[in-house]
């Protein structure tokens, strides 16, 4: 195996780094005294103040820079890899959410096909020590046999994210197999915390509520068959990626791991951990007004991330509790939100 501590004079190029993952892999590598170049379209697929937020907070640090370059733009992300030439590649640019891609397909091939393959053509022919790129749990699709192992098979997505995601994986499989890039893809496993996407679901149902709407839970009120979901909080996917960076195997450049928390909870414990959690940020009792709706196309009835590959491989252990991490996100969307308004107001 070949592991190194962060080596300081490298070059770490994020994709997607006014992005949720991207932002707080940039911030921790920031923190250790590692450059970081980050790359952004800074889309408008959700408020792209929150992107804003994340970019104001990076650019403090004198070791950032930021390229507003589109992964789908191939001459701009080939003239930036050879102007810049990265040590380590993070590929977290994409166009995420399963049920979005039933609404505009095209966006997730352009950015998750077309910018992919660029990220990897530039990888090639500026070549780095290590790529490593967002997979997702979605690859799964239906799969019953719990928790999802690495060797599981993953054939029959059931959403066009799944079926671009493990594209990636084949792709970047081809490119280590014909370049000798090495490639890690990690499946990430519904990863939530402050300054997370709005379009995830606890971020969804706190602003819901704030706007005195219903939130409606897409499991037909059978709580007998509830969804399960495996959240995984930010801090403990940074410290896997980080862990991940310079560890590959030479004998085998390509590489997938579940990154994920191996605890899945059913669909209303979480909400009622959330409701919990902004009861304790705001002083007072808070219930959701709930609406229950049938399964959602595209949904996969449970994740379960077996992290045993992973833990072999670096130790990897998550450590923050599901309480833990929504109390946390909490507390950051009441200051960010709540008390931001009552001060202008």
């Amino acid at each position: 195996m070949d592991s190194k501590q962060l080596n300081h004079d490298d070059i770490y190029l994020i994709t997607g780094a006014a992005g949720f993952v991207g932002y707080y892999l940039s911030k921790n590598l920031l923190e250790q005294g590692c450059n970081v170049v980050g790359v952004d379209n800074l889309n408008d697929y959700y408020d792209i103040n929150l992107k804003y937020s994340r970019i104001e907070d990076l650019s403090n640090y004198n070791k950032f820079s930021l390229y507003k370059v589109d992964i789908a733009d191939k001459v701009g992300i080939l003239n930036l890899f050879e102007n810049q030439r990265p040590n380590i590649v993070i590929n977290l640019a994409a166009q995420a959410g399963v049920r979005y891609s039933i609404e505009n397909p095209d966006a997730y091939l352009k950015s998750n096909m077309i910018g992919f393959h660029n990220i990897l053509e530039a990888c090639r022919h500026y070549p780095v020590e290590h790529l490593i790129y967002a997979s997702s749990s979605s690859v799964y699709g239906a799969n019953e046999k719990v928790p999802f192992a690495e060797t599981d098979f993953v054939d029959h997505p059931v959403s066009l994210y799944a079926a671009t995601k493990k594209s990636n994986e084949l792709m970047a499989h081809t490119y280590s197999h014909l370049y000798n890039i090495p490639t890690t893809g990690l499946r990430f496993f519904t990863v939530y915390g402050p300054l997370g996407r709005p379009d995830m679901a606890y971020f969804g149902f706190t602003n819901q509520y704030f706007e005195k709407q219903p939130i409606k839970i897409f499991n037909n009120g059978d709580f007998e068959n509830d969804l399960y979901r495996d959240f995984t909080y930010i801090d403990d996917i940074v410290k896997g990626i980080v862990g991940l960076l310079h560890h590959y195997d030479k004998e085998k450049l390509y590489n997938v791991y579940n990154i994920g928390n191996n605890q899945p909870v059913r669909l209303m414990e979480f909400i009622q951990t959330l409701e919990e959690c902004l009861s304790n940020s705001l002083g007072e009792k808070i219930e959701f007004i709930k609406e229950f709706e049938p399964f959602k196309k595209g949904d996969v009835p449970a994740t379960y991330a077996s992290t045993d590959k992973l833990h072999k491989a670096i130790g990897f252990k998550p450590e923050t509790s599901l309480k833990e991490g929504l109390q946390k996100f909490a507390d950051w969307y009441v200051s960010y939100y709540i008390k931001k308004a009552e001060k202008i107001n």
